[in-house]
Formats: structure tokens, C-alpha cells, sequence
């Protein structure tokens, strides 16, 4: 029998907690006599050990009296949320193409920003697995200076989360993948893109997938998402913002300041923090727009080559991202430079100073947020179902553009992203132009409005709140 536990709390409300925390309560005393569940995934959690209060996990002695369950200490409930989390957890899009890797590949690599939803995917979907968690100091260095002897412990499979703290691993892992035809026995973590380095590359082609998990999709958030756009892209996406009594003002303040001090370090060995801070903070005041190195190393006062080596820093952490140019001229002269984006706008809008959605609301860079934001939602979906990045914009030397090219085999797909909400003709203008050079039939408008069109000219408009069923328009094309 099957007991599924939908835990939908506000954790900025008081009076939602102290609900939560009485029929939390409840729910265990209901539990703790019915045999059913003393195999159940919940069972095995650590949630039942936080709420009786245990010190020691492991089994205790059955002559041992038990703890009286009735009173729930307040700092073990607070520590209970990520838990309780686990088990109500949001449907990640990108759990069945996790499951599907693993039964055709040796080992499954699942990247991306730190704090994305990696951990809690990887042991939700692989309970039966060993968890080793390679921040820990212990395991760490154990892993490198005795790799044989590390892995000799789960010869039967395990989940190393953040790899990229022990990269010299992955080569003795070769060896083991070679051995076996067994799929699935190995998950592996990171928060950076050392796994996609060349030689590392090299040394697993073929035996592991590579799988990137970005922070929530608006598919993904469902009801939690908020019917304000604007509060959508101040809050972000991250999983943290949503399952923890944290302010995203709070949090991302945090975020940024452990990702520069520690993650930039092992990285790449920055020594003035400060100006590496600025910069990323100049880079979101440049979100949709052009990435000019030589105005960007001017105002952050670095050179041209540290420039491109700090982007490549923020790219490889999941930071931020460039969205390259079309190059089908059709006889025209093209911009060539790429276009900056970041992977959360909430991240963004931190590193802006904005401190209340208030703010956003007639902020200079709102369109450019909103923009990033849907290119963001059709990246992830992209990204959740295991399909090739083929995001590209398109823009002429006279000013005419398209925001978003999706590359198809059937020909590029135009989208045009306005922050509006209400629909004008002048809306319209570069996408009539692109079918004109294009000589075809086809576009959507996403905008920030709430209504769905289909327009004779082949256009069709979709909200915000629906960017993806895009990809259901290049399927009725086909």
C-alpha cells in the first residue's frame, strides 16, 4: 500500500507552520502501529528518526523503551522541512529521463547549478544505492589518496555526489565500468562542468550519460507558481526558495557570496574576489543584450583575456550562459556576437540590487529579465527531456532580430519574447518579417499577457505561463 504525503505550506506564514507541525505529528502517531509501512521508503528516511528525536541512526536495542512521540521539539521541526520535502517532493520533468539513462548506460552523470535539485533527484529515484557525498573531508580524502580502496567499498554500485571534488577518481572509475555490464550502477554529481573537460571526456566516452538539471521549470512548479510575472522572475526557480522559511532577498545574498569565497576557487584560483563579484554583477546588467568583451573589460577594469576566462568560470558553475547567433544569412550581413543570459533571474535580480518584486515593476531591465526568463523555461525543457541545445536569436546589421531561433530539421522555429501585456501589431513586425525572408509560415509570440491566439498570418501567441507548448506547434507542423 501505497501512502503519498502532499504537504503544501506557505513557510513565510506562521500559522501555516504550526498546521503543518500538528498534523506532521499526527500523521506519525497514525503510522507508528500499521505494519504496512515498516518497509516503506518513508520508514527508511531519516524523517522518522528527526521526529523521535533520535541522536544515534542506527537500530537500537528492542529491549529499549521508546521515546514518547507527542512532542516535537521546534529546531527538529525546522530541520524536518527539507525532509518533509523528500517525500512531497515536486515531480522533476527530468526524472524519467534519468530513470531511462540508467538502464541503457554503465553510469549516469547529472549536472548543474549547485543547489538545482541533483541530491534530492539522485536519492529519491536511486533509494537502494550507497550515498557518498564527496564534500565531506573524510570521504574526500580518502577517495584521493586511495582511489582503489574507495571504490573497492561499492563494488555493487553508489551515488557520488559532486564529483568534481575528487575528478581523479573518475580514471580508477574506467576501470570498474569496464568490468561490468551492469547499467545503472553508477550516479554521478556535479555542480560544474568538469565532467564535460576533454580529457575526462576521453577517458568515460560511452559509459556514462551526461543529463543536466537546471532549477524548477514553470511545468515543474505547477500551483506554486506565482499568477504575478513579476514575482515569478524576482523569486527565481531555485528548489531551496520554495521548500525553506528563507526570503529569495536572504537566500541569493548567501548563494552568491559561498559560490564566489569557495565555489570560484576550486574552480579556477581567483585571487581578487571583489572585482570578480563586480563583474558578475556587470554581466547581469547586460542580460539579452550583446556581449561586447571589449566594453564589458573597460568598465570592469580587467583585460580581454580575463574576461573571457571569468565567463568561462561562471558558464562551467552554471552561472550564466551565452546564446550563440543564427548563421543562415539568407544574403544578409549578421551580427556575430553571442547574447548573455543568466540561469536563474532571481540570481540575476539579486546581483541588480532589487529587493522587492516593487522594484521589478518599472526596472529598465524588467524586459530583459522576462526575455531571460522564457528563454530559460524552453532551455529546460530541452535540457529535462535530454534533447541538444539548439537555442540560437538572429539579428541583422539593420536592426531586425528575432529573440529565440529553435533549430530543427524542418527549419528554424522563430519566437519572438515581449514583456507586454497587451497585444499590438507592433508585436508582430519581426516575425512577419522573418517569414517574408524566410518564406515560411510559421512563429509564436510569448508574451506576458494571459491570452492563447492563433492568427492566420501562421503566428501563434501563447503567455508566458505556457512558453513550452511551442514544442506541441513544431509537432503539428510535422
Amino acid at each position: 500500500m501505497m501512502v503519498r504525503i502532499n504537504v503544501l505550506f506557505d513557510v513565510y506564514e506562521c500559522s501555516i507552520v504550526l498546521v503543518v507541525s500538528f498534523y506532521v505529528r499526527k500523521w506519525y502517531r497514525f503510522c507508528s502501529g500499521r505494519k504496512f509501512l515498516m518497509n516503506s521508503v518513508v520508514k527508511k528516511s531519516a524523517l522518522i528518526r528527526v521526529i523521535r528525536g533520535e541522536k544515534n541512526p542506527s537500530k537500537k536495542a528492542k529491549s529499549q523503551k521508546p521515546k514518547d512521540n507527542s512532542q516535537i521539539n521546534p529546531l527538529q521541526f525546522w530541520n524536518l522541512i527539507p525532509i518533509l520535502y523528500i517525500c512531497a517532493m515536486i515531480q522533476r520533468t527530468a526524472e524519467h529521463e534519468l530513470r531511462q539513462l540508467a538502464e541503457q548506460f554503465k553510469a549516469v552523470a547529472l549536472i548543474g547549478p549547485r543547489q538545482s535539485g541533483k541530491t534530492t533527484l539522485t536519492r529519491s529515484v536511486f533509494s537502494d544505492k550507497p550515498y557518498v557525498s564527496l564534500e565531506n573531508p573524510d570521504q574526500r580524502r580518502f577517495a584521493l589518496e586511495d582511489p582503489r580502496g574507495f571504490l573497492s567499498q561499492y563494488s555493487g554500485g553508489a551515488i557520488f555526489d559532486e564529483i568534481q571534488r575528487a575528478p581523479e577518481l573518475l580514471s580508477y572509475l574506467q576501470q570498474l565500468l569496464d568490468e561490468t555490464q551492469e547499467p545503472g550502477k553508477f550516479i554521478l554529481t556535479g555542480s560544474n562542468n568538469i565532467l564535460m573537460q576533454d580529457h575526462i571526456v576521453q577517458s568515460l566516452a560511452g559509459r556514462v550519460a551526461y543529463l543536466t538539471l537546471l532549477p524548477f521549470s514553470g511545468e515543474e512548479l505547477k500551483e506554486r507558481q506565482a499568477s504575478d510575472v513579476t514575482t515569478m522572475m524576482y523569486k527565481g526557480f531555485y528548489p531551496p526558495i520554495y521548500d525553506q522559511p528563507v526570503t529569495p532577498q536572504r537566500w541569493y545574498a548567501n548563494y552568491i557570496r559561498t559560490y564566489v569565497e569557495r565555489d570560484v576557487r576550486q574552480i579556477k584560483n581567483i585571487m581578487d574576489l571583489y572585482a570578480f563579484e563586480r563583474f558578475i554583477q556587470l554581466c547581469a546588467g547586460r542580460i539579452g543584450q550583446l556581449l561586447n568583451m571589449n566594453s564589458l573589460a573597460v568598465e570592469a577594469g580587467i583585460d580581454n583575456k580575463t574576461v573571457q576566462s571569468w565567463l568561462g568560470v561562471l558558464e562551467n558553475s552554471y552561472v550564466l550562459f551565452r546564446l550563440q547567433p543564427y548563421h543562415n544569412s539568407f544574403n544578409k550581413r549578421l551580427v556575430k556576437m553571442p547574447k548573455l543570459y543568466f540561469y536563474d533571474t532571481g540570481l540575476a535580480c539579486s546581483l541588480l540590487g532589487i529587493q522587492d518584486p516593487s522594484q521589478l515593476q518599472n526596472h529598465p531591465i524588467r524586459g530583459s529579465l522576462f526575455e531571460n526568463m522564457v528563454v530559460l523555461e524552453i532551455l529546460k525543457h530541452l535540457s529535462n527531456h535530454g534533447i541538444n541545445n539548439k537555442l540560437y536569436f538572429w539579428r541583422n546589421h539593420t536592426g531586425w532580430e528575432i529573440d529565440l531561433l529553435i533549430d530543427t530539421a524542418g527549419g528554424p522555429i522563430p519566437i519572438e519574447i515581449k514583456s507586454g501585456q497587451t497585444l499590438q501589431s507592433d508585436l508582430f513586425k519581426n516575425l512577419l518579417y522573418w517569414q517574408q525572408l524566410s518564406q515560411q509560415k510559421l512563429g509564436c509570440l510569448v508574451y506576458g499577457g494571459q491570452e492563447t491566439q492563433t492568427r492566420s498570418s501562421g503566428i501563434t501567441v501563447l503567455p508566458w505561463s505556457r512558453s513550452t507548448e511551442v514544442f506541441s506547434l513544431m509537432r503539428n507542423e510535422k
